[in-house]
């Protein structure tokens, strides 16, 4: 049986279609209204819902043809008109200062609708105000927007343009590093060693154009947060609707469970005959494959899992699976990877997979419905109550993720349960210990960054000190890891990897919730996800009874990692 392609009709009919083209002139026209709301002093409802309406149907068109270009890269017409809509990106943008002047001028108004007409939007809109304490004027912003697009967003594309494009020959075939690095999930040590050692070489010999690539890219942030009066890690915090307190509880967390994290690791090394795990080991595979999912076989068995949780989320799944919202078929000229996105105008999403038929490929495509449900149920709000920030945004695919995994373990054999436990504990080390190496490495770079630029042996040195610091003890670091990561060239957001260990963690801590709760935890399951964009993360948190100011919340979280652990440890003994 082929693999499912999606349907995407529902939102347009094409990329040149009447209702595409409508759509792209309602939103121009949308934009006019707004800068004539606001220049004539109009309702302040009026001004929000209309700047909604824009937001929604460019996130629409944003959406729809990404995904057109994602499952055919080399179509021209798709590329023309991804290009329509990011040129309309210039105008939508610029939209969000206007209207944060246009509420900062009118506060007193605005207060007094925050406890009438527009009391669900008191977070969201004191968020704006609070935002515009540090904006400067409305050209200034416009020339930082422009140069940013021509300078760090440029540094971005250059490191996005190494990785996919530069390669090194490898037995014969030119590799690049996304190519090599996929290798070191090889069952044999010494094609890991090689991929290993090419992807390194590889890196080194574009070392200089990386290194003014991260320079360029967090100079520019320094001098834009400065403008703004930020720190980079505190514009992180505020992006992500967190605090120090919050950061720091779960940061000492991590850092106090190292010894946890190097326990599996060291066992690792051991299942593999080795003293120390060199980093080419991390991702060596453990234990038996297990079964191999034709489609079917997975969707059943997705459904089986989320009809067990709740009636609600097993129709929803069933729904996505019924009327093709899955692209799961790996084809020439589709991207690699998975995603969920979401289309407000029409109020549905799709996902994107490449199936491989695997315990993985299964996961992954839990982990994207836990996306899509989540998604259901904030799209019927209007935008500025369903936009919710990087630290929640993973916390129902993980927690998808972790029901389909309880039922795969129950049905495993020991073997299976090694392989099935391992690769777990592999996802979260990689969320936990690796994301705490690059937290390490941005703040020390963003400190010396200050004062001069780094040089790539400097930038090398910080992230093998880095690597230490966290894995401890490996026979072999891998000092280009800042090269490869394109989270460090992100200007938008600075510190792009502890929202990942938050999501982890805190999705863990969700799910021990269901477990103590029983029945009575879905609904309250459902209005925390309702929540998470129109509140700060502590406050969405705590209507789970989650306390994520508190170590011993995220430690509840840690524990349940240890339990695995303890499982690895001792079926790998036996």
């Amino acid at each position: 049986m082929s693999l499912p392609h999606w349907n995407l009709d529902e939102i347009y009919t094409g990329c040149n279609s009447d209702d595409f083209n409508f759509a792209i002139n309602a939103c121009r026209e949308n934009c006019t209204r707004v800068k004539a709301l606001v220049k004539d002093n109009g309702a302040i409802e009026e001004v929000i819902k209309t700047w909604e309406k824009v937001l929604d149907t460019f996130e629409t068109l944003d959406a729809y043809t990404s995904v057109l270009l994602s499952v055919e890269t080399n179509n021209t017409d798709y590329l023309y008109a991804l290009n329509r809509v990011s040129k309309l990106s210039l105008t939508v943008n610029n939209l969000e200062v206007i209207v944060i002047n246009f509420l900062a001028d009118n506060r007193t108004a605005v207060l007094n609708a925050l406890d009438n007409e527009l009391k669900e939007y008191s977070f969201v809109i004191k968020e704006l105000l609070e935002k515009h304490n540090h904006l400067k004027s409305q050209e200034v912003e416009a020339v930082a927007a422009d140069l940013n697009r021509s300078g760090t967003e440029a540094f971005e594309r250059l490191q996005e343009a190494l990785i996919s494009r530069t390669v090194i020959e490898y037995k014969g075939e030119m590799k690049t590093v996304t190519e090599l690095r996929n290798m070191a999930f090889s069952k044999e040590r010494e094609i890991r060693k090689e991929a290993f050692e090419k992807e390194v070489q590889l890196l080194k010999n574009n070392k200089i154009a990386y290194a003014a690539a991260l320079n360029g890219v967090k100079g520019s942030t320094i001098t834009l947060d400065e403008l703004h009066s930020y720190e980079p890690l505190k514009r992180s915090l505020i992006q992500s609707r967190i605090d120090e307190k919050i950061i720091h509880a779960l940061i000492s967390t991590l850092e106090k469970n190292l010894p946890l994290f190097r326990k599996y690791l060291n066992k690792k090394a051991e299942m593999l005959n080795l003293d120390h795990l060199a980093f080419y080991d991390i991702f060596a595979p453990i234990g038996e494959d297990v079964k191999r999912y034709e489609f079917e076989d997975a969707k059943d068995f997705i459904l089986d899992k989320f009809y067990g949780f709740s009636k609600e989320m097993g129709d929803f799944a069933k729904k996505a699976f019924d009327n093709n919202w899955i692209d799961a078929e790996p084809r020439k000229n589709k991207v690699g990877g998975a995603y969920d996105v979401g289309f407000p105008d029409a109020g549905v999403s799709r996902i994107l997979c490449n199936f491989d038929y695997s315990y993985n490929g299964l996961s992954t495509l839990a982990h994207e419905l836990g996306h899509a449900y989540h998604d259901s149920v904030v799209l019927p709000k209007s935008h500025l109550l369903r936009t919710y920030p990087m630290t929640l945004a993973e916390t129902a695919s993980i927690f998808s993720e972790t029901i389909v995994l309880q039922g795969a373990l129950e049905r495993a054999s020991e073997s299976e349960k090694i392989s099935l436990i391992e690769t777990f504990l592999q996802d979260t080390t990689q969320v936990c210990v690796d994301i705490l190496c690059r937290f390490y490495f941005e703040r020390e770079v963003f400190a010396k960054r200050k004062e001069s630029e780094l040089s790539s042996e400097e930038l090398c040195q910080i992230m093998v000190d880095c690597q230490k610091k966290t894995y401890g003890t490996l026979s072999e670091y891998h000092p280009f890891m800042w090269a490869v990561k394109g989270h460090y060239y992100s200007s938008a957001f600075s510190f792009y990897n502890y929202p990942y260990a938050f999501g982890q963690l805190f999705a863990l801590g969700v799910f021990a919730q269901k477990q103590k709760l029983g029945d009575a935890f879905a609904p309250k399951y459902r209005k925390m996800l309702e929540n998470t964009g129109k509140d700060s993360a502590k406050n969405v948190a705590s209507l789970l009874d989650c306390d994520i100011e508190s170590e011993e919340f995220w430690q509840s979280s840690i524990d349940i990692v240890a339990t695995y652990v303890e499982d690895f440890v001792n079926a790998s003994n036996n």
